[in-house]
């Protein structure tokens, strides 16, 4: 829910706006009110609402005034400014400090919460788009150096704050998560997406950090805070991790809990051990958060070895999920499973090879791609013998095997996001001068869920929907001020803008330059 703050110095506005809304109906929490700027100011700063409603004519600090600091503390607040002035210079001022929505008096109920309405869809879009680039090449990057011991403490304190992750702490932990949804791209997507929010409720209950390295595969670091000694976190977090996950059927998952640590740089020693084991995610049952030493302690079972229908399964599954940088873990956890004397017979790995081959083979069938085509790629049965001399020939086309595989799924993903981003990029030049459309309508235009249509969107252009829709509108306009004489506010509507002052605006912010200084180059 959006909280929501409001400043009115008329008493009897103020409890009828606060009292005649329902508030939680309308998915809303009403956190606090006050009647002038400067007994709001300190209320405002300790409640952080997402919507400020401030009257702007108020004894002691006006509504301008008030909007301006809030602003300057907490600049993502978006401001509703209610005014009995209908005036250019205030609505001017309001633009300048920028207040979301200006409306004068008198305000009823129902014009009051379209406004609301409108401003959640605002904050919802921003927040879509801080989504949409959570996990980004910055934040991988960051805890890749953070595992690898590449970076001093001091440099991985700095960068991590300025990463908004605070890293100082007196132990530390890691917990690698891989995800497993499902065939149904859509309806798996929907599922991962509804987790990821539970997994940032949990950040904001527990002191962890966590980055989402794609493909559904996530790393957190748990510290030790006074209030969660490490070995309680580690058994709290598990808990509400497999109960979150434990609540989407058809969603299985596999982690792994690290050996914990005290110095910030022996975190990659953390991660060694654990991303060791975390190998085994494709081999060993699933749905169970192990510890690290649960599994290094562990004997094989080789008797329960059975290389027909559960083997297959687990290579379905890792063509299907698993990244090129897994390969190496995957088949030498294989080859562990398997068991050093069963591998050291030439015939065993001529008939694991065979077995593996046309696994692939099945695989990429499904896909698309011809039988004759994939032979060429992957050698005909000739290979089997070839390749099974010794065991590490063996272990390295196996290898090559499946990063070709992998590449070729790839391949198919990519011709898919194609089409439907081509689809979408008509869609949007064909509707980008209609000012209601939302990237919900944009993603039932493909037939995807906006979560899903999002995410692609960013990953393969680059740019957040928004972007992508703000620069199409900006190439029009900039057109339109080359080749005809019409006045900026006619422009703003036919490129999609009613408010031809926000218009205004977004030209300057985003060409840096006014649409007249622009038509006068």
């Amino acid at each position: 829910m959006l909280k929501i703050f409001l400043v009115e110095d008329e008493i009897i506005m103020r409890e009828g706006i606060k009292k005649n809304i329902d508030w939680e109906k309308e998915n809303f929490e009403f956190v606090g009110d006050a009647g002038d700027g400067e007994l709001a100011y300190p209320l405002i700063i300790q409640k952080k609402p997402d919507i400020l409603i401030t009257d702007i004519k108020m004894p002691f600090m006006d509504g301008l005034e008030l909007s301006r600091l809030v602003k300057a503390e907490l600049p993502d607040i978006k401001i509703i400014v209610l005014s009995g002035h209908n005036e250019f210079d205030y609505a001017k001022e309001a633009i300048d400090i920028g207040i979301t929505e200006y409306m004068l008096k008198p305000v009823t109920s129902v014009k009051l919460l379209e406004a609301l309405h409108k401003v959640e869809k605002v904050i919802l879009d921003d927040r879509e788009k801080t989504a949409a680039k959570s996990g980004t090449d910055e934040e991988t990057k960051f805890f890749r150096k953070l595992v690898s011991g590449s970076m001093s403490v001091s440099l991985l304190l700095k960068e991590g704050r300025a990463l908004g992750i605070e890293l100082a702490a007196s132990a530390y932990n890691l917990l690698l998560l891989q995800l497993f949804a499902g065939a149904d791209v859509d309806e798996s997507h929907a599922r991962i997406e509804k987790i990821k929010q539970g997994f940032e409720e949990l950040r904001e209950r527990y002191p962890i950090a966590f980055v989402n390295l794609g493909r559904e595969e996530f790393w957190f670091l748990l510290k030790e805070t006074q209030e969660y000694p490490l070995e309680a976190l580690e058994k709290e977090l598990k808990t509400a991790l497999e109960m979150l996950v434990g609540t989407q059927q058809q969603t299985e998952y596999f982690g792994i809990l690290g050996r914990r640590v005290e110095r910030l740089g022996d975190i990659g020693v953390c991660y060694q051990t654990a991303d060791k084991e975390f190998a085994h995610r494709f081999l060993k049952t699933r749905n169970r958060i192990y510890d690290v030493t649960e599994m290094t302690d562990a004997a094989l079972d080789i008797e329960s070895l059975n290389l027909s229908q559960t083997d297959r399964k687990v290579f379905e599954q890792f063509l299907s999920t698993g990244l090129k940088s897994d390969i190496e873990d995957f088949i030498e956890v294989y080859f562990e499973k398997i068991g050093n004397k069963n591998i050291q017979s030439m015939l065993f790995r001529q008939y694991v090879v065979m077995d593996i081959y046309i696994i692939a083979i099945s695989f990429s069938q499904k896909m698309g791609y011809q039988k004759q085509e994939l032979v060429e790629l992957y050698g005909d049965e000739k290979v089997f013998v070839k390749v099974s001399d010794s065991v590490e020939r063996t272990k390295n086309y196996l290898k090559k095997l499946l990063e070709l595989t992998i590449d070729l799924r790839e391949k198919v993903s990519t011709n898919k996001y194609d089409k439907i981003l081509k689809q979408a990029k008509a869609y949007i030049e064909e509707n980008y001068n209609q000012y209601d459309i939302s990237l919900n309508a944009v993603a039932a235009s493909v037939s995807l869920s906006p979560n899903h249509f999002s995410t692609i969107f960013s990953q393969e252009l680059g740019e957040t929907f928004i972007e992508y829709l703000t620069r199409v509108r900006m190439e029009k306009a900039k057109e339109l001020l080359r080749t005809t004489s019409k006045k900026s506010t006619e422009i703003a509507y036919e490129v999609g803008y009613k408010d031809a002052h926000y218009f205004s605006n977004l030209f300057k912010k985003t060409q840096n330059c006014t649409p007249r200084e622009y038509r006068m180059h």
